[in-house]
Parts: C-alpha cells; structure tokens; sequence
C-alpha cells in the first residue's frame, strides 16, 4: 500500500529586513529569524555595525556558522560573502540560516561589492575574511580580484574599510616566504590581521572567542582606549607540605570577565593570575603566581606602570611554615600553626602611586561589608572598594558595593554584567 504524503506549507513569508510575517490568510503570531532572537544577547558593542564576512575555500570554513551567530549576539549585521572554492565546504544555506540575510556567491550587475564596500556613507565598518587561504592572501596583496572575495577586498581597501584577515592553512604553506612577505606588505598598509594558532603541521584558525574578542576590540566603545591595566585575579595556595595547600574556592572568573571587557575596549591589559578554574582566553597573557610571597615579588620586582589596577585575588591572610616531606596520612591529630600574611594593598598604591587603585572586600554577612569597605578605602587609601559576600565565589549571579568619595552604588548581574558597570565607572571617571 503506498503511503499518502501530505505537503505542508508554511503560512510566512520574507520581508526586506528578512523576518518573516504572518501572511493576511493566518492568525497565527509572526515568527523570528532565528538570528533576530540571539541578536545583542550578550552585549551591544557591535549594534548598529555592519560586517562583511568573506569566506574562502579553507576547511576552517566549517566554524563561519559558529563565529556568525556569535558576533550577532554582539548585535551585529552579517552579510556573507563566498569564494567558489569555499562553497565546495560550506553552502550558501547555511550562512543565510546563520546570519538571516541572503549570501552573496557572485557579482552581480547589482554591484555588490560597491553596494557594502564602495565610497558611501553607508558602507560597511569592517571586511572580515574569515578563513583566508594563501591563495586569496597572495591574491589580496598584488591587487588581483578574480572572486567575489578578493573584488571585495580590493573595494574596501579603496574605500578605506577596516579590514581584518584570519588566516587559515597547512603550516608550510603558511611558512612559505613569500606568504610571510604578502601577509608584511597587506600589513603595512594597514590590513590587520589575527594570526593562526601554530601547531606542528597546522596553522589553525585561533578559537571563535578570540577572533570576536578582536573584532570588538577594532569595532567596540575604544572608551579604555591607551589605558594601561593590570588585573590581579584568583586565588593563593599556600603549602603545608609536599603536596599540601591552603586556598579558598575562589575560581578567578571574575579578573577573567574583568580583562576580556577591558581588552575588548581598547585597553592594554595585564593579567596576573593565581590558582583558578577557569580557561584563560588565547587573547590574554598572563603571569601566574602560587603563594602570597609570589604575588609580593611579582608586585615589588615588577618595572611597568600603570593606569588603573584592579586587586580582585582572594590572597591569603595567613600560611604556614610548611613541613619538608608529606604528612603522614595516619596522622591521628594534626596541628598546624598559621602566620599572619602581610596586606598587599599598601604595596600595591606604593609601587603605583599615580595608579587608581581598585580594592574588593568579602564578608560572610551583608550587615558588615559597607563599614569594612570604608575602613579599608580609609586605611589603605586606595581609590575604590567594591564589596560582596563570600556567596559570590563561584556564584553565577551576584551582587556588588562600590565606595567611592563617599558615595556607594550598588550593581547585580552575571561576572560579565558586573565587570562593566566597573569599567563604565573607570571610564567616566578617568
């Protein structure tokens, strides 16, 4: 017996801005494109900016999907553009379903190309080529514009579009000098670009976090623009023996989502780092440190200067004289005398004079942050103090104080939205 199939059609339709709407037979709500529902959920740096994604014929062509949805979420309009070879690995559906728009394959009478890279007030803020092969690269550098890609290219150039190169191959050919030697001549006129992860026999596209981290760097607020900071995060470890620690459960996110905000608007950033949990981000480098006599030297050894430092390290008030073998696990008591660490912060504001100054204060209950923050802000006199509860390690919402010249506002969000409000401060203030 043949199965009966019933067709089913779907009562929408596009409309210029590509959602898509009930048509004037249904009651049904109107629907969203899926990209209009991630749009600016996770912040609005690139609202308003529109980026032209160009995709060649790397195998890396694969993570366009992801990295178009993520900057999205950043509040940006993509507009794709494919290289033939690129649509042998990924198909035009599958950005138009990525970004909403349609995806351009090939030029047209239209003139795409001039439509979003010519010379109007309406072009685009950035050309993003996204994996880039050294084909197109070498393409790219001696003028030649045989694909849609490369035509592209030479457009934004001209009209003195931003633009940013992701590179994306086998590592000789990457090694290849002459490469090498296009990649010096695109630079030198001002092409930026974000080079590959190096592996053996791979020169890989860096992680879709890293190239977005840049991309709002080039495109977001530059309010921290030239500001030198330095951010102290995580946790000490104290030993007691061979193998033994004291610490505290703090996971250093929060220096974490306090540089990747800082970095993504404009700001030179350092990033010292005790005991955490959490990946550290390709675009950051850190220094890491142990114990509180580590974090002492880093502070008294180190020459830099800096505009602003952020002290949010949970650095240990006391340790011990640790023992020179592990302790015996049969041990049926066990008593360890603890030494009082000495403050850091006076170490820090006499090493940073001219430095703003940032300290955190946590307490177990509530009732008593705003009195210690102030002694702290009083005794140490450092600029800010910003207060929170120990419910807030390892929390993924909470709540913070700032004291600042006598005056406290207080902020509640994830790491992220609470890392802002602190820069939005620093920002106003310097």
């Amino acid at each position: 017996m043949k199965k009966t199939i019933k067709k089913v059609f779907f009562p929408y339709k596009k409309t210029k801005n590509n959602r898509r709407h009930k048509s004037p037979n249904t009651s049904e709500d109107h629907a969203m494109h899926p990209a209009e529902e991630i749009k600016s959920t996770k912040s609005t740096y690139l609202q308003g900016k529109r980026i032209i994604l160009a995709v060649t014929g790397s195998i890396a062509a694969t993570e366009t999907v992801k990295l178009a949805r993520e900057l999205i979420r950043h509040g940006a309009e993509i507009i794709s553009v494919l290289s033939e070879a690129a649509q042998w690995i990924i198909t035009a559906d599958a950005l138009e379903f990525a970004t909403g728009n349609s995806v351009i394959t090939k030029l047209t009478g239209k003139t795409e190309h001039v439509t979003y890279c010519g010379m109007h007030p309406d072009k685009a803020d950035l050309l993003l080529i996204c994996p880039a092969t050294a084909n197109t690269i070498s393409k790219i550098a001696t003028g030649i514009d045989d694909t849609p890609v490369t035509t592209f290219a030479t457009t934004a150039i001209g009209s003195h579009i931003s633009v940013l190169i992701v590179p994306a191959m086998h590592r000789s050919m990457y090694a290849h000098p002459i490469i090498q030697h296009n990649i010096e001549t695109l630079t030198s006129i001002g092409i930026h670009f974000l080079h590959p992860k190096l592996t053996p026999t791979k020169a890989r596209l860096p992680s879709i976090d890293h190239i977005s981290s840049e991309i709002l760097r080039l495109l977001g607020p530059h309010d921290l623009e030239e500001k030198r900071i330095l951010i102290i995060g995580g946790a000490t470890a104290e030993p007691i023996d061979d193998i033994r620690i004291l610490s505290n459960t703090s996971s250093g996110k929060t220096a974490l989502s306090l540089a990747t905000e800082a970095y993504r608007r404009g700001a030179d950033i350092s990033l010292w780092l005790g005991k955490h949990s959490h990946r550290v981000p390709d675009h950051l480098q850190i220094r890491s440190f142990q114990t509180h006599t580590d974090l002492k030297n880093l502070i008294t050894t180190n020459k830099e200067s800096y505009d602003i430092i952020i002290n949010c390290a949970a650095i240990a008030d006391y340790t011990a004289q640790p023992k020179q073998k592990k302790i015996p696990s049969e041990e049926k008591q066990l008593n360890i005398t603890l030494q009082p660490t000495e403050k850091l912060l006076p170490l820090i504001k006499k090493h940073n004079p001219k430095a703003t100054v940032i300290g955190y204060k946590a307490e177990s209950k509530k009732k008593d942050l705003e009195q210690r923050g102030n002694t702290l802000l009083e005794k140490y006199k450092i600029d800010y103090v910003i207060c929170n509860t120990t419910q807030a390690f390892n929390a993924s919402e909470t709540t913070i104080t700032i004291i600042h010249n006598g005056k406290k506002t207080s902020h509640s969000g994830d790491k992220t939205t609470l890392a802002n409000h602190i820069l939005d401060m620093l920002s106003t203030s310097s």
